[in-house]
């Protein structure tokens, strides 16, 4: 069961109150009790009325044994009311100062721990939104609570420094990589269509192209990855399955030519996010579908709404996955089936920038083996907001 920090220093409160109020009873009970005890003396009348009066009032013995008696029953019978009343009224008051003490505690609990909840609040809308502007700006005086928001407001402002420069590095990195392998491949490709050029240099030409294409498979990979780590915030809203259409249309080329049959069960899919991102998403996965199969295979690609998410299934047949190794595969560079030095079925970064887009859409990927063999993989996105009014 959790218990918040302010409901714990209330009943922290209210259970100190009550002790100390039984304490209070229990000094009273004794006191009183030692006050009421019998001391010599007290129940003789003679001690008390003239020796005259007591000789009249009492001239036989039994007489005045019955009366000390009687007294002593009366005075027995005061101490016990006495002491009863002592408890019940002192034991109730200390239970009503606990439940004042509570409600005290409840109440300044709130005013101290105030703060905290606005700071609370503040980096639950930061997680939610991804506004990394956005501060704390405690004004109060300068204590352990103005110290510890500081301290929150410092951390969000070298956060945003952070994804800014992060974002910059991708954006940088992006050309800076990309423009030397599109110089490659273009001369490489010019040498290759040479009138002169010779049969070895025309397969070595091949070979260099291969490699080329390889690594800027990788370098996307690898931009693709750190892109998708980046926040979402231009969440936009479009149909997923228009997306899911246009790289099924894509890759029906190579399906073809891998002898792979692609089947459609495509419903309407509202989501929200980035569309590049959510494309590079759908076609990682039917890629992979495609590729890691065997001719004459099957591929499946379902959208769907269910309640407040949207669904993405891809199928497909292939060789059997163990079930241990389905958290690997989301690894980065991690392949199954000897597939590491196969550069054609990818660099091994497609399920790892699956996984990361759908996360940064604050989805989820899910991934079982089929008994035919093959994987099912199935990714859960928020649904788009319905427009009011």
């Amino acid at each position: 069961m959790r218990i918040s920090i302010r409901a714990r220093f209330a009943l922290v409160c209210g259970i100190v109150t009550t002790l100390l109020g039984l304490l209070v009873v229990t000094i009273s009970y004794m006191v009183v009790r030692q006050t009421l005890e019998p001391r010599d003396g007290l129940l003789r009348p003679a001690h008390v009325l003239p020796k005259a009066i007591n000789e009249t009032l009492y001239p036989n013995d039994w007489k005045y044994s019955l009366a000390v008696e009687r007294a002593a029953h009366v005075r027995a019978v005061y101490q016990r009311d006495t002491l009863n009343n002592v408890r019940l009224i002192g034991g109730l008051a200390a239970l009503g100062f606990g439940l004042v003490g509570t409600g005290v505690g409840w109440r300044a609990a709130g005013y101290v721990l105030r703060p905290v909840t606005k700071a609370t609040e503040t980096a639950r809308r930061v997680a939610q939104s991804h506004d990394l502007t956005e501060r704390i700006a405690y004004s109060g005086p300068k204590d352990e609570i103005k110290e510890l928001a500081d301290i929150f407001d410092t951390m969000l402002g070298r956060l945003a420094r952070s994804f800014d420069g992060q974002r910059r590095f991708v954006a940088n990195a992006s050309h800076e990589l990309r423009t030397p392998l599109t110089i490659n491949r273009t001369l490489v490709d010019v040498a290759v269509r040479r009138p002169d050029a010779t049969e070895d240099v025309k397969r070595l030409g091949e070979s260099l192209l291969l490699v080329n294409a390889r690594h800027e498979r990788l370098i996307d990979g690898l931009l693709a990855l750190a892109e998708g780590e980046q926040t979402i915030l231009n969440l936009q809203p479009f149909d997923l399955t228009d997306v899911v259409e246009h790289v099924m249309d894509q890759g029906a080329k190579e399906a073809e030519e891998r002898e792979i049959a692609l089947h459609r069960l495509l419903d309407t899919a509202p989501a929200s996010g980035d569309p590049v991102l959510l494309e590079r998403l759908v076609q990682n996965l039917v890629e992979n579908a495609i590729r890691h199969n065997h001719p004459g295979g099957e591929v499946w690609v379902t959208t769907r709404q269910r309640a407040d998410q949207v669904e993405l299934v891809v199928a497909n047949t292939g060789l059997a996955v163990p079930a241990y190794e389905i958290e690997t595969i989301f690894q980065p560079f991690r392949r199954l089936h000897g597939d590491r030095l196969n550069s054609e079925r990818g660099s091994g970064l497609g399920l790892s920038i699956v996984r990361v887009i759908a996360e940064a859409h604050r989805g989820t990927v899910i991934a079982r083996p089929r008994e035919e063999g093959g994987l099912t993989v199935t990714v859960e996105l928020p649904i788009a907001a319905q427009p009011s009014g």
